[in-house]
């Protein structure tokens, strides 16, 4: 697998038809994107948070060019945080260790800058596969702040902030 930088023509149906329902929809993106999701709207959110924030969109891809997942990475020199958002895994290949693969290529990715201190990632503590998955990774719960929750219809979703340190990566 290698990561490569999102093609809007070549993995947007592809990441669309990993989304089952409105509620999967919001668990992964808090709605930041139109629901059902829509190519042009998505390009556009994209690239204003690029503006704003430095995010760079990728695409995880196996050797044979299939697209299996996709994430946003930005870096804020600042105070040496690499965040992570927008994290999904093709549902066909959930369970076989697509997800681990991909957050290693990209914290690595993220380590290879010097001025990178950590990598954080927001969760909502209702996503608890998710969860657990960046606990594998290496992440660890930094706080749960309940006064930045989300509102789902009539669900209230904790958003869990975690992070990886450089100094204490395997």
């Amino acid at each position: 697998m290698r990561l490569r930088v999102f093609n809007p023509d070549m993995d947007f149906e592809s990441i669309k038809g990993w989304i089952p329902d409105e509620r999967s929809h919001a668990m992964w993106c808090a709605n930041r994107f139109q629901y059902p999701l829509d190519k042009e709207n998505f390009i556009s959110v994209l690239s204003e948070m690029s503006q704003r924030t430095g995010d760079e969109p990728f695409v995880a891809v196996m050797d044979d060019g299939r697209t299996v997942g996709f994430l946003c990475y930005s870096l804020n020199r600042d105070i040496g945080e690499g965040k992570l958002k927008f994290v999904i895994v093709d549902p066909e290949c959930q369970g076989k260790g697509i997800a681990q693969e991909m957050l290693h290529l990209i914290i690595s990715y993220a380590f290879e800058d010097v001025e990178t201190k950590r990598v954080s990632l927001n969760v909502f503590a209702q996503n608890p596969r998710a969860k657990k998955s960046y606990e594998k990774a290496g992440f660890t719960e930094r706080k749960s702040n309940n006064s930045s929750g989300f509102v789902y219809k009539e669900e209230f979703w904790d958003r869990c902030s975690m992070a990886i340190e450089r100094s204490l990566r395997n």
